[in-house]
């Protein structure tokens, strides 16, 4: 298959315009036409086996995908920019809603706490995503990351929960923002709702002011006494973690900072600044709020839908619920509007890599936004915001957003520990057991604090198999990268404990939004096995033969300088 110079330039693929045809979706040589497809589905296996074994370069992720969206996105952003990006990227529903629910339902004044258990994972999480935005700063956030240190096969897998992450997110907050509405005209949230009555419990609250307001932002982007809290503790440590399984919803939205690597003029110092600047920022705000919130009313009165406008009504102070509520929306307003941002950079680079249609990579040339990706997205958001209930929502995506940075840390630790070529095959299965040792110890804490409710035998057992595990990875296993602008502290530590408190809270969420979890990654694996799997090895193969065509050039003009030069 011949590749033109202009294509060459461009990492081999080719520069087509908006027409939404076939060539635009499936340009790929195993959709040409049946006969092709045919043969791609017969070497299924095959193939299946070298995209798992697969690790993209940082140099190709850098140039050549980045290349693949036509026109590149302005760098015009600081860290004091990502800061307050950052910010309103977090500050939303989370807080404004989740805080009464989980208060009154699940946890009582100690949602405090859970912020803090929530906090803390968030904060690790943020530490390993910031080494990596330093290091390969594009758009692609961690589906990028994984993409170089996991291969395809597991980036594929995280990009689906990265998209369903920012859907349902959206989707939340625009829910919740029809909550806030209704509070500030003095109306139950459901009074703006249309029952279907023919439809399930959680999903028969059709919520069109929640499609309007997603429209909109398509549009705009392209005092009480200390006696309340007691009891603190009234449904005990159980309460506390289950509760920060739900409330990691609300620092959801920190991660689509780093899909603005692309356009930030000095990654590695803007970058961690802009992280971890926002995130300390943001939890001792949700702390704060927390503790005021069951200050003012018992933890049993909280309301569900408004909980900190009803509250101010409550202790007499009328007019303040309606500051709290139109504060309530402008925030949820700012979260929407990061989220598109976010989430359409993140869909544009996993279609650089032909996972999904590279229609969804194309750049305008104009506004230098994704505008294929924005909409798409937001129009996936807009349709789930109107049948589905606020708790599905949040469980469903604590479990995408935990699994993702699960996954981000283990990436790190390959990123430090192993480089292809160098690391000697003891070390190598050295770092396999160790890593394998503390998942597998991480796995079995989560499943043993969700099924027994009064034990603690296994945690005797289960902690120290950790503990040794990453002693024996900081000892026994040399580093083989060192980090180049940026690095996380204390490694292998910090990533070995984001790993173990991120399956820890995947263990308290219930188990209905675990089915729902393994039934959308049921749809994401036969997707990639029919569609994904063929493109995105067709644009691999490729920008190979490219790669070697361009460098076979090379040798032979160096050749034909020698011989001149004789």
């Amino acid at each position: 298959m011949g590749v033109s110079g202009e294509d060459a330039a461009s990492g081999g693929i080719k520069r087509r315009g908006c027409s939404c045809s076939k060539e635009e979706f499936f340009p790929e040589e195993s959709f040409k036409n049946w006969a092709n497809y045919g043969r791609a589905l017969r070497a299924t296996g095959t193939r299946l086996m070298d995209r798992v074994t697969a690790r993209s370069l940082e140099h190709d992720e850098l140039h050549e995908v980045r290349a693949r969206s036509g026109h590149e996105m302005k760098r015009n952003l600081t860290w004091w920019d990502l800061i307050w990006f950052g910010i309103g990227a977090v500050i939303g529903a989370g807080i404004f809603v989740l805080t009464g629910q989980e208060a009154r339902e699940v946890v009582g004044p100690a949602v405090v706490i859970s912020y803090v258990v929530s906090g803390i994972s968030a904060m690790l999480s943020v530490f390993c995503y910031t080494e990596f935005a330093v290091e390969i700063p594009v758009a692609g956030g961690s589906f990028a990351y994984l993409r170089v240190e996991l291969g395809d096969f597991v980036a594929f897998v995280a990009a689906g929960n990265i998209l369903l992450e920012y859907v349902i997110g959206g989707a939340a907050v625009a829910r919740a923002w029809t909550s806030y509405f209704a509070t500030l005209l003095n109306h139950h949230p459901n009074d703006f709702r249309i029952h279907a009555t023919s439809l399930a419990d959680d999903y028969n609250r059709l919520d069109p002011i929640a499609v309007a307001v997603i429209s909109i932002i398509c549009i705009v982007a392209v005092i009480s006494t200390k006696g309340n809290l007691k009891p603190f503790t009234p449904f005990g440590a159980r309460g506390i973690f289950s509760a920060s399984a739900v409330l990691f919803f609300a620092y959801v939205g920190f991660d689509a900072v780093s899909t603005m690597a692309e356009e930030t003029k000095n990654p590695a110092r803007d970058i961690p600044i802009g992280l971890v600047g926002s995130m300390l920022l943001t939890s001792l705000a949700y702390c704060v709020l927390a503790i005021t919130l069951c200050m003012m009313q018992p933890y049993g009165s909280i309301d569900k839908d408004a909980p900190f406008s009803v509250a101010f009504k409550a202790v007499g102070m009328d007019w303040a619920q309606y500051v709290v509520a139109f504060g309530a929306l402008k925030g949820m307003t700012t979260v929407l509007l990061v989220s598109a941002v976010g989430q359409a950079r993140y869909l544009t680079h996993i279609a650089r890599t032909h996972m999904v249609p590279p229609w969804l990579a194309n750049v305008h040339p104009k506004t230098g936004t994704p505008i294929n990706a924005t909409v798409v997205m937001l129009v996936a958001t807009a349709i789930i915001a109107f049948f589905t209930d606020l708790g599905i929502l949040a469980n469903l995506l604590s479990i995408s957003t935990l699994f993702i940075f699960m996954l981000v840390a283990v990436a790190l630790l390959v990123r430090r520990y192993y480089v292809s070529g160098e690391t000697s095959e003891a070390n190598r299965m050295k770092l396999v057991v160790c890593m394998v040792v503390i998942l597998a110890s991480s796995i079995a804490t989560a499943v043993y604090w969700a099924v027994s409710e009064t034990g603690w035998v296994a945690y005797v057992v289960t902690v120290p198999v950790w503990f040794i595990a990453t002693v024996c990875l900081w000892l026994f296993v040399p580093q083989a990268r060192k980090p180049r602008l940026w690095g996380v502290p204390m490694v292998p530590w910090l990533p070995s404990a984001s790993i173990a408190i991120n399956i820890f809270l995947l263990g308290s969420i219930d188990s209905k939004s675990f089915m729902r979890f393994g039934v959308w990654t049921g749809l994401l694996l036969v997707y990639y096995l029919f569609f994904g799997l063929h493109a995105s090895y067709d644009t691999a193969m490729e920008a190979n033969a490219t790669r070697k065509v361009e460098e076979g050039s090379k040798v032979m003009d160096n050749a034909k300088v020698g011989e001149n030069g004789t």
